[in-house]
């Protein structure tokens, strides 16, 4: 079977290779370096908190399948260092992540922060560790699966995807080509390519920035990455050295461009000022920034889903890194001909808040 997935970041590079693992013929299409663009940066978040319990369990699937990835390839790519998350918020989700099962997690005592997270201030409220979290090695994980289906990738931009009585056309800026079934995981991009294709999706969009600070003192051998309920967030890069924060997003019109340019760098401002207050053990100054697009289904930050129109697969969502493993997997069953799993069906709404 010919298959085309559109987009090399983390989900259209874990579903080309769950694909070719299955023997499929796969052309991969990136306009750029691959995971350069929403997945790009060092690291990524790998937590079970979530709103919906089988959101949960599809974490605790993918958490089975990164390490699964780690034997395949060598290496560590999901460290075992833990997540600590603080609010009332990450005790509700405590609770869904028991519900669900599967997840070493528990609240602590402020007085065991410091052992999971010594960067962080003493919080003032609740706090739930997840051990069975921890930081993702992005980079890694992206060079890792981009040299496994190096000799599928095309390095050119789509255009528009059409179906046809066939299958589905493409149009690259120097190919033109049918294939059976085409994925479409383009991350911004694929609101207007699923669009043209005749498939509008629910996407709202928006914009990110995320500075990295240098820590104060030695690195620790071991260091939980962050949830704080007012927003924050934060996690390690490989050696632990330094600590990557972000707060917050910033409005953008339909059709993709800021309704604030200035406000990206008020949010930097913003985010300096929180790692000064509540991260200690950071350096004030950041040494590095990350800007990047929020892609967000309108059931919850969280949300994730996959539409089918024909011969094609489109797939949208926030803070999909952690999932992708799952997400690949799930896709590729589903273009060589298997049912997509329920949940991931934009009617089941996975990641939103359930009773």
């Amino acid at each position: 079977m010919t298959i085309g997935v559109i987009g090399a970041g983390i989900v259209g590079l874990s579903t080309a290779f769950a694909l070719r693992a299955r023997g499929a013929e796969v052309t991969l299409y990136e306009r750029g370096a691959p995971g350069n663009a929403q997945s790009g940066g060092e690291s990524r978040i790998f937590r079970h908190a979530h709103d919906d319990r089988r959101l949960v369990a599809f974490a605790c699937d993918a958490r089975a399948m990164w390490r699964e990835w780690e034997e395949w390839f060598g290496e560590e790519l999901l460290a075992r260092d833990g997540v600590v998350a603080v609010g009332p918020a990450a005790v509700r989700r405590l609770g869904v992540m028991h519900e669900a099962g599967g997840v070493r997690a528990r609240e602590v005592e402020a007085s065991e922060v410091a052992g999971w997270l010594p960067l962080l201030a003493p919080p003032d409220a609740p706090v739930v560790v997840d051990e069975d979290g921890g930081v993702i090695h992005a980079r890694a994980t992206i060079d890792a699966l981009t040299e496994a289906v190096r000799d599928s990738l095309v390095v050119d931009e789509v255009l528009s995807v059409r179906l046809t009585g066939n299958g589905v056309e493409v149009r690259s800026g120097g190919l033109h080509a049918e294939y059976e079934r085409v994925v479409l995981c383009a991350g911004r991009g694929t609101v207007a390519l699923a669009r043209g294709a005749g498939l509008p999706l629910p996407v709202r969009q928006a914009a990110h920035v995320r500075l990295t600070y240098r820590l104060t003192g030695e690195p620790p051998a071991g260091l939980a990455c962050l949830l704080d309920g007012g927003g924050a967030y934060g996690d390690p890069l490989p050696g632990n050295a330094a600590y990557a924060v972000g707060l917050g997003e910033t409005a953008v019109h339909e059709d993709g461009s800021l309704v604030d340019p200035a406000e990206l760098g008020a949010l930097a401002e913003r985010t300096s000022a929180y790692v000064a207050e509540a991260l200690p053990g950071l350096e004030s100054d950041p040494i590095d920034v990350r800007h990047c697009w929020v892609t967000e289904l309108p059931w919850s930050p969280d949300g994730i889903a996959v539409w089918e129109l024909g011969g094609l697969l489109a797939v949208a969502g926030n803070n999909l890194f952690k999932h992708a493993p799952a997400v690949g997997r799930a896709l590729a069953l589903a273009a060589l001909g298997d049912d997509l799993a329920p949940h991931l069906r934009p009617e089941a709404k996975l990641g939103a808040a359930r009773p």
